[in-house]
């Protein structure tokens, strides 16, 4: 059994309460994992071209405002 598998068995198991707390404390582990590869890309420049297509669309006009 993988540890996936693993995890889900245990998961199944939770009462109601610890799932919720489960869910709360995985919430905020997976957007602190989102914002580090973020923060990751931003720096090393893997964003720049979509960036920059973005910019070079709204500066042509085809873009709307919100």
């Amino acid at each position: 059994m993988s540890k996936v598998e693993q995890l889900e068995e245990q998961v199944k198991l939770l009462s109601p309460d610890e799932l919720a707390e489960f869910r709360s404390w995985y919430e905020k582990f997976d957007w602190e994992a989102w914002d580090t590869q973020l923060a990751v890309d931003v720096r090393t420049g893997r964003l720049d071209a979509l960036a920059d297509k973005a910019l070079r669309e709204h500066g042509s006009g085809k873009t709307t405002p919100l």
